[in-house]
């Protein structure tokens, strides 16, 4: 997934670049496109990968939301590894016509596109996810908010996962009650976390 803008380093690091790529799955190795007037960063390659290592169990056949989607690169891999489905949530219509351009390049139909902010998305009737991933825009202070209307509008399928990332140097997003996270990591100026409501024995292990 992609964020809009975090500020200057953010920016620098998206300037110039212009692509990302596909890690895993049946478009491994694809590049594609970031957007070039909306101000997204794609999620790292090292991110990605760690995240989708994770993952790996449930994506198959799995129906998945991304929130503040971006670049649309969480999504499109999630795709990629054999997501059923995605449905690309973002505020920006530069936004949602490049995620329509990407699921042309890629012959794909098992993606959907909504303009529209993630809270206000997320107020409207519940479908039911599996995989939920949640990538807000830096300093906002949103990770927590949005899981907790996650679960408390019962966007959730039983067993499913949730994907969260912020910046480095902030405290992991407040859980409703009943949720863990399973899983953390850090790269760079992100850290990011897989939370479950009943964390299953091999993330035990």
């Amino acid at each position: 997934m992609a964020k809009h803008d975090k500020g200057p380093a953010a920016r620098s690091r998206s300037s110039g670049t212009g692509r990302f790529r596909i890690i895993g799955g049946s478009w491994r190795s694809r590049r594609l496109p970031v957007p070039a007037d909306a101000e997204v960063r794609p999620t790292p390659d090292r991110v990605r990968e760690t995240v989708f290592n994770w993952l790996a169990p449930v994506i198959e056949g799995a129906r998945c939301l991304d929130l503040y989607a971006g670049s649309g690169a969480l999504g499109l891999e999630a795709l990629s590894r054999g997501a059923a489905e995605v449905t690309f949530v973002d505020r920006a219509p530069a936004v949602r016509r490049h995620i329509e351009d990407c699921l042309r390049l890629l012959d794909c139909d098992r993606g959907v596109t909504v303009c529209r902010d993630a809270l206000a998305y997320l107020g409207g009737a519940p479908a039911r996810f599996d995989i939920v991933f949640v990538d807000p825009p830096y300093r906002l202070g949103l990770a927590g908010p949005v899981m907790a209307r996650l679960v408390a509008g019962g966007w959730l399928a039983p067993g499913a996962a949730v994907y969260l990332e912020h910046e480095a140097d902030a405290a992991p997003p407040g859980l409703p009650a009943g949720w863990h996270l399973v899983r953390s990591a850090a790269a760079g100026q992100v850290r990011y976390h897989l939370a479950r409501a009943e964390p299953s024995p091999e993330e035990d292990a």
